[in-house]
């Protein structure tokens, strides 16, 4: 272990080692990266822990200076763990640059199947008795760490001392398909919405449109292929805080005049590449579908499939006549493989893993209507990236669950106002409101 300072904290950096499948744990392990931190003035107290489960899948924890967003409302009574998701950060990474030491698409899609939320909990329950002495700890879980924390709640309640959840309570039950086609109608108002606060980009997102279908193919100095179905999903950014206002000033940059007459400027196809790129998270796209899957069935490419039901998604269709260019959303398509660099050589993999069907029960219904961990949820008033009434759903079949339904933020409400919505969530746990 290494330890060291930041503004009034102490880190401590612990590596431990897993089985990749904790059925059969004489087998091979994978290293697990998690960064403690504490309050500099309470390094030396016995603090009750709190593991934070980053969202995703597929990113590794934020690195946080010091007490920045909800870190400083934690370290007030706990001591921090922030764990690199198997896979992510600086836990034995999985890419494609990695992958290929597994063999081919086979054994690669094979070895993936290890890194949704029942391999995650499982990973969280190796090391918690290392750090806490056996004892319980507090889970906090954004995104698809709430999905992790959910499963927590079915699979290992006994180590858990409270749970706190934020944008990230997961259907029990929908298959792939169900989330997604609950997903294109939210998309559209996030769309609409973004269009009546800034209506000169109904123009610049069908004029950019167009040129990449009349240019195409047109690749971006990173070398990803950027065609129209590619640039709307530039819409995943109108979920977050200011990712209306930030899809707005990359669309206002998007052309200069040249010696050939209008391009693409430089600006636009750097923020653009940034944006879409799955270089440094590219678990995302390959096991994103996957985090729903259980009941034996395949996922498909579901988001793909589910798209067809929605006219106004389709590019070409919208060029054809003279309606707005819709944006789409979280969603990840075949055509990822091809047109990302970083997701390329995993095309067939990604195949395999889509046409998997032995995916393990991820909720245990009756454990969880008789769960008696406390735990609160923050549901995000028509969260783009998970559903409300799947949410809603699923706080009403875990006993005792208490739910701040709120339209003050977005999905990235941690991020924006971590200390406000860490202190209501633990407020809630505590019978205090």
């Amino acid at each position: 272990m290494t330890s060291y300072t930041q503004p009034g904290v102490v880190l401590t950096d612990h590596r431990f080692t897993v089985p990749l499948d904790h059925g059969d744990p004489s087998g091979e392990r994978i290293e697990l990266f998690a960064r403690e931190v504490v309050a500099g003035a309470k390094a030396g107290e016995n603090l009750p822990w709190l593991v934070y489960l980053e969202g995703g899948p597929g990113f590794g924890v934020r690195r946080f200076v010091g007490r920045q967003a909800w870190r400083g409302r934690a370290l007030q009574e706990f001591r921090v763990l922030l764990l690199d998701q198997r896979g992510t950060g600086l836990s034995t990474p999985a890419n494609r640059q990695t992958l290929p030491l597994r063999g081919g698409p086979r054994e690669q899609a094979d070895y993936l199947a290890h890194f949704r939320a029942d391999s995650i909990v499982r990973d969280c329950e190796a090391i918690r008795p290392r750090l806490t002495g056996d004892a319980p700890w507090t889970v906090l879980g954004q995104s698809f760490g709430g999905f992790c924390a959910t499963h927590y709640l079915s699979a290992a309640p006994e180590g858990l001392r409270t749970v706190l959840i934020t944008g990230g309570l997961p259907s029990l039950d929908a298959t792939a398909d169900e989330v997604y086609r609950a997903a294109y109608p939210r998309i559209a108002r996030k769309v609409e919405a973004h269009y009546a606060r800034y209506p000169q980009d109904i123009g610049r997102a069908r004029r950019i449109a167009e040129h990449l279908a009349e240019h195409s193919p047109v690749v971006l100095p990173t070398g990803y292929t950027l065609t129209p179905e590619a640039f709307q999903s530039l819409g995943h950014q109108l979920g977050g805080a200011d990712g209306s206002h930030q899809l707005h000033y990359l669309l206002e940059n998007a052309f200069v005049r040249a010696p050939g007459g209008q391009v693409l400027s430089d600006a636009f196809q750097e923020g653009t590449a940034s944006a879409l790129s799955y270089a440094a998270h590219p678990l995302y796209a390959l096991i994103h579908e996957a985090v729903y899957a259980q009941g034996g069935e395949p996922t498909g490419w579901a988001a793909e499939r589910t798209r067809g039901e929605f006219a106004r998604f389709d590019a070409a269709t919208t060029l054809a006549g003279d309606g707005p260019l819709y944006f789409t959303g979280e969603s990840v398509h075949p055509w990822n493989f091809a047109n990302d660099p970083a997701l390329r050589p995993l095309r067939e993999t990604a195949d395999l893993l889509a046409a998997r069907t032995d995916w393990a029960p991820l909720y245990d219904t009756d454990r969880l209507a008789a769960n008696e961990v406390p735990v609160a949820a923050a549901v995000y008033h028509d969260d783009m990236y998970v559903d409300t009434e799947h949410a809603l759903r699923t706080a009403r079949s875990i006993r005792g669950l208490r739910t701040w339904v709120t339209d003050e933020y977005e999905h990235d409400g941690l991020r924006t106002s971590g200390p406000r919505v860490l202190d209501r969530l633990l407020a809630l746990t505590r019978n205090e409101i």
